[in-house]
């Protein structure tokens, strides 16, 4: 039995009372004609009229009880709907003697009401409905966590969002932010004549980024298929057969470890754009921040945790290199040797793999003295070629990618680069990502060998970028963790006794 506490069987045999008395405790058809949001707004006059009611209008309202308090032959309680709370009054002169005296007994916190009446501000001087007519819309049966402790247990709160959403209205208000972000990314995009696509979710080879991907099974056809792990692959296609500027906003998948910046779902934008190079798509970039600022109405400067971060000056741009020396106080003399590189690191506490390739070891330095370090927004620019499969060698350093990544409040938030549409040079990567997988890298990248041949067509000059939604939204809205504003995060399963405790 799922509803087996003490408390749920009390509920459920109010229900019963109620069907009873003929009252459906669910039923249906319930309509409302106003928000506590647009009522209160609507009617704040009222608080400095003399006479501080107005019977001449009536609104219908519903929503969940999160406060009741019986006064004899009247009650105050406060209903939330969507938008917020509002005090409502009734008495048993208004609903009925009868009807009055089940609901003190039958109807209680958490169930959600139906209402109509008509404004009027109390004693008190709150504004509030006069209910002239009250009907139970859903008899809640789990009795809500106790007012006073609320609910803060973290893992509780994400395992259960909906009891999440119904106790923290800050919640909620994130996810309307979550949402207005990605509409104004799709908007941004469109103004500037960006199509957008949708392209596979499950991939016949996991390609598109270094990174371990899931595996699924297709029964009708017989074969292995992969959750894709980056749309990447498929938009460039797109961009080969015609449409010049296109973008995804859209899941992926990796099957990796989850911490504060990582969920093994999460959601990116995509974009990619022919005759336009790196350069061309972090001026995009800087101009996408500004415009959400602005669409958002949040200041330039804003706070994160700590840390505040200034948006009101142009990103600063530093190359790979140069970063690892002037941010991570590398020694530059030891760049270029890696038998210097690991005992660097090695005397810094660190096992490395000696065997790793020096665009490996820039790597694993860059994470360990730099990336923390990039509090403002910061490009890090030309990034080693062995760790960008993907990216175009530049013309005059051919060990060095025309790529860039983005770094705001120490983590990356973006990925973009100057399109490889050589694919000879493309088949060679692959052949190499195909060595480093069989010498034991589960994340390098497999051979796609259709790609190449589209790539054969001919790719123009194109430039492409991933940008993280989960991170941009979690950095507007100043969430410390990424499950804060996934509606539903990645979890470990709990065993049947944790879940009888916790019904406890």
């Amino acid at each position: 039995m799922i509803f087996e506490n003490q408390y749920e069987q009390q509920r459920i045999q109010k229900s019963n009372d109620l069907r009873d008395l003929g009252a459906n405790p669910y039923t249906h058809n319930i309509q409302k004609d106003t928000s506590t949001q647009e009522f209160l707004a609507k009617y704040s006059y009222l608080k400095e009229e003399e006479n501080r009611r107005d019977e001449s209008k009536t609104h219908k309202l519903a929503g969940r009880i999160k406060f009741l308090r019986h006064m004899g032959k009247a009650a105050f309680a406060k209903i939330e709907d969507e938008k917020g709370l509002l005090q409502i009054y009734f008495s048993r002169d208004e609903i009925g003697t009868d009807w009055f005296k089940n609901i003190k007994k039958l109807v209680e916190v958490g169930d959600i009401i139906s209402v109509s009446g008509f404004p009027f501000v109390t004693k008190t001087g709150e504004l509030s409905l006069h209910v002239k007519t009250l009907q139970l819309a859903t008899k809640s049966i789990t009795p809500l966590p106790e007012k006073f402790h609320g609910l803060t247990d973290k893992e509780l709160r994400y395992r259960k969002r909906y009891l999440d959403m119904i106790m923290n209205q800050d919640v909620k208000e994130t996810f309307r932010l979550r949402s207005k972000i990605v509409s104004s990314i799709r908007h941004f995009f469109e103004d500037r004549n960006f199509l957008e696509v949708e392209t596979p979710m499950m991939h016949p080879i996991a390609g598109g980024a270094n990174a371990k991907p899931f595996v699924t099974y297709h029964n009708a056809l017989g074969v292995e298929r992969f959750l894709r792990i980056a749309p990447e692959l498929y938009l460039k296609r797109l961009v080969v057969g015609g449409f010049e500027s296109v973008f995804e906003i859209n899941r992926n998948f990796r099957n990796e470890g989850m911490d504060q910046t990582h969920n093994p779902e999460f959601t990116m934008i995509e974009f990619y754009w022919a005759y336009h190079n790196y350069h061309d798509l972090m001026k995009l970039t800087e101009e996408l921040f500004t415009y959400l600022l602005e669409k958002l109405n949040l200041p330039k400067k804003i706070e994160f945790g700590d840390a505040q971060i200034d948006f009101s000056k142009p990103f600063k741009k530093i190359s790979f290199r140069d970063s690892l020396v002037e941010i991570g106080k590398v020694p530059s003399n030891i760049l270029d040797n890696k038998e210097k590189i690991v005992e660097f690191l090695n005397e810094k506490g660190e096992d490395i793999d000696k065997n790793l390739p020096i665009g490996k070891l820039y790597e694993e330095m860059f994470d360990l003295f730099v990336e923390e370090e990039l509090i403002d927004p910061t490009y890090i620019i030309d990034y080693p070629i062995e760790i960008s499969p993907l990216a175009r060698r530049n013309e005059k350093n051919p060990n060095i990618a025309e790529r860039f990544e983005l770094f705001i409040a120490g983590r990356e938030v973006a990925n973009g680069f100057n399109e490889l549409n050589d694919p000879l040079d493309q088949y060679e990567r692959f052949l190499k990502q195909i060595e480093a997988k069989n010498a034991g890298d589960d994340e390098a990248c497999e051979m796609d060998e259709d790609y190449v041949k589209a790539l054969g067509y001919g790719l123009p000059p194109t430039a492409g970028e991933g940008l993280g939604i989960d991170r941009l939204v979690m950095l507007l809205a100043n969430e410390q963790s990424i499950r804060d504003v996934i509606l539903f995060p990645a979890m470990k399963p709990i065993e049947k006794t944790d879940i009888k405790e916790e019904a406890k």
